[in-house]
């Protein structure tokens, strides 16, 4: 539904069209296949947590946009959530790299500006993929934390937007309040302009009886002569037959 003047419900974005959205999927991902890959299988209570803030990540963005369409104060919370798992997750990578003395890379190091770049410029799972079984843990690790960065600071910009809109539209109490007075203010200019036009339309009868009212009297009277001048010529005639 489109955002319409008193409307009820909010227009927000879909979710499948928002880089931070995509982005979280291929988080996602990752982080599955990093963990198949480099973490056990059992006894290591990291798998589920990482796995857990990734796929918390992704579906919160979901539900806080599906929830957004009729509850800003929702939506503000999921993706806050959302915004939570994602840093959770970063630091799980970079505990990850910091127990087995593994580089984090800054920008003095040679690989980042190609991660970087690279990051920033593919947002579809499809371009990640090949990689997911080439990189080593090292660069998937950091791969998975630029992500998280840039996840969160996308998610930032749009909260701010957001808090902005809910404060100057509010939510779905003042957007419902405003489609009642909207629609009684709609009728109310309705009816006042249907009760001019109806006395615009009484004085155009009146005007016109009146007129009517002076033909039929005009009328009446050349009628009358009429007659008279009938009744005084048979009158003469008669006279005259007689003589």
């Amino acid at each position: 539904m489109g955002n319409k003047k008193n409307g009820i419900l909010r227009h927000v974005p879909q979710w499948k069209d928002l880089w931070f959205y995509q982005k979280s999927e291929v988080l996602y991902q990752l982080t599955y296949k990093f963990c198949e890959r480099f973490l056990p299988p059992h006894g290591d209570r990291t798998v589920d947590q990482m796995v857990q803030a990734a796929r918390s990540g992704k579906q919160n963005i979901v539900e806080g946009l599906e929830d957004g369409k009729t509850s800003t104060e929702m939506e503000l919370k999921l993706l806050n959530v959302a915004r939570a798992s994602i840093a959770e997750l970063r630091q799980d990578f970079e505990d990850y790299l910091k127990s087995r003395s593994q580089r984090l890379w800054g920008t003095t190091d040679e690989r980042f500006q190609a991660m970087q770049q690279f990051t920033k410029q593919h947002n579809a799972l499809s371009d990640y993929e090949p990689y997911f079984t080439r990189w080593t843990s090292e660069e998937m690790a950091n791969v998975g934390t630029t992500l998280c960065f840039q996840v969160d600071a996308m998610l930032n910009t749009y909260l701010t937007r957001l808090e902005q809109s809910f404060t100057t539209e509010g939510g779905i109490k003042e957007r419902m309040h405003n489609a009642r007075t909207g629609h009684r203010q709609s009728q109310a200019e309705r009816i006042d302009a249907l009760e001019k036009e109806l006395a615009q339309l009484r004085e155009r009868v009146t005007t016109a009886e009146t007129a009517a009212e002076q033909w039929k009297a005009a009328y009446d009277d050349l009628k009358q002569r009429a007659l008279k001048a009938y009744q005084e010529q048979q009158q003469e005639i008669a006279k005259l037959r007689q003589k």
